[in-house]
């Protein structure tokens, strides 16, 4: 046989790209395939894998080329999850369209519970969905709200969402544990009463239009406290919701809604539109009185220089009012619940009060305010029966 023969046969023997060497025994005895894969954008790689008998090395290195054929990393990368955390958070969180106030909030959950946690430790080609459900367990053991650690889970799941996105983990692990719970729980609210009782109690100090606008529009604390007199129509009745002010990283800025349907249109009462006349006009008074010192900010809730009011301050007069009024667990939000909870009480339909609120869905206020709705079951039933019968 010529050479060139020989050499023919040799290469038709040869095996294909990505289809690994035979299995060889080592000197300690366990087995070993070499195997060099190619994924989808033409990138070769090698890997070695190791097994204790031939057919175990043969199925590791197939469970390495389906990866592979399947478009997922040939390996999962053994950089620890808090260290790709770190990662996400200087990079994909940043670079996200949320808001600013809930990139800082995320930002601190995930360095706060997973990177100091036990997964965070853990590599990713490590990670597997029962140290996800270890680790709720021990948020849980610290003390942790519902709610919080319902965050938790979701930026952990985030993070590792965007491992796979970036060929770093073939699947996520937490997406197949089960999100952890919250229980809806009635939303605290006061009886018309106890709202009036609360804004005499404030009503010597400079907050308390802002209470009593919360209580007649609803509104939430930061999107009070975001209107600019050009968001208000006093002529036709309306103001409008447009952001949402907040402390974010010691700074006070405007941010956009909470949800898209926060973004909107209210009416204003009566009593509301005589509110924000006699508002404008005590600005107006400051002003003139601030001469220089003045800074045109346009907002509606200001200091005596034009400066807008910082949300913490407002939740200290708040809490102070309370306190003299007997009603120590109330808080701003009480007001925006006490609202709902009037409109709800009084027949106002369940979606009206929800376009009213901003909330994303109806199902979210009836979540939050069911317990408040009149019954109208027994009159809906004295309808069918009088159309039925004879």
């Amino acid at each position: 046989m010529s050479p060139r023969t020989s050499r023919a046969g040799s290469s038709a023997k040869r095996r294909g790209n990505s289809e690994g060497s035979t299995p060889r025994r080592r000197p300690d005895g366990r087995w070993q395939i070499n195997l060099r894969v190619t994924d989808e954008f033409g990138e070769a790689s090698r890997h070695t894998v190791y097994g204790d008998t031939p057919q175990e090395t043969r199925e590791k290195a197939a469970a390495i080329r389906k990866r592979v054929a399947d478009g997922q990393p040939a390996r999962d990368r053994r950089q620890t999850v808090a260290a790709f955390a770190q990662h996400w958070i200087d990079t994909t969180l940043q670079a996200s369209e949320r808001k600013q106030t809930t990139k800082v909030m995320y930002a601190g959950v995930a360095r706060t519970h997973i990177l100091s946690s036990s997964i965070g430790r853990l590599t990713l080609d490590r990670i597997r969905p029962s140290h996800v459900e270890g680790w709720v367990v021990e948020l849980r053991r610290k003390g942790l709200a519902e709610s919080s650690i319902r965050s938790a889970y979701t930026i952990l799941r985030a993070v590792l969402d965007t491992a796979v996105r970036d060929g770093a983990l073939a699947s996520n692990p937490a997406a197949i544990v089960r999100r952890p719970r919250v229980t809806v729980k009635e939303a605290p609210h006061l009886t018309p009463a106890e709202v009036a009782e609360l804004l005499r109690a404030a009503r010597d100090t400079r907050y308390a239009p802002l209470f009593a606008l919360l209580v007649h529009t609803g509104l939430r604390r930061g999107e009070a406290l975001a209107l600019r007199w050009s968001d208000v129509d006093l002529d036709k009745g309306l103001l409008r919701v447009r952001g949402t002010l907040a402390r974010v990283q010691g700074r006070l800025l405007v941010t956009v809604p909470k949800t898209a349907k926060s973004k909107r249109s209210v009416p204003i009462s009566a009593p509301a539109e005589r509110l924000l006349r006699g508002l404008r006009g005590s600005q107006a008074e400051e002003r003139r009185r601030a001469g220089s010192l003045w800074q045109e900010t346009g907002f509606v809730f200001t200091t005596e220089t034009g400066e807008p009011y910082d949300p913490r301050n407002a939740l200290r007069a708040l809490k102070v009012a309370a306190t003299r009024a007997g009603l120590p667990h109330a808080g701003l939000h009480t007001l925006r619940h006490s609202a709902a909870s009037v409109m709800l009480t009084q027949g106002v339909p369940l979606k009206v009060v929800s376009e009213v609120l901003g909330h994303s869905s109806i199902a979210i206020t009836g979540d939050v305010y069911g317990h408040v709705a009149p019954d109208v079951s027994r009159g809906a039933m004295d309808v069918l029966g009088a159309a039925f019968s004879e």
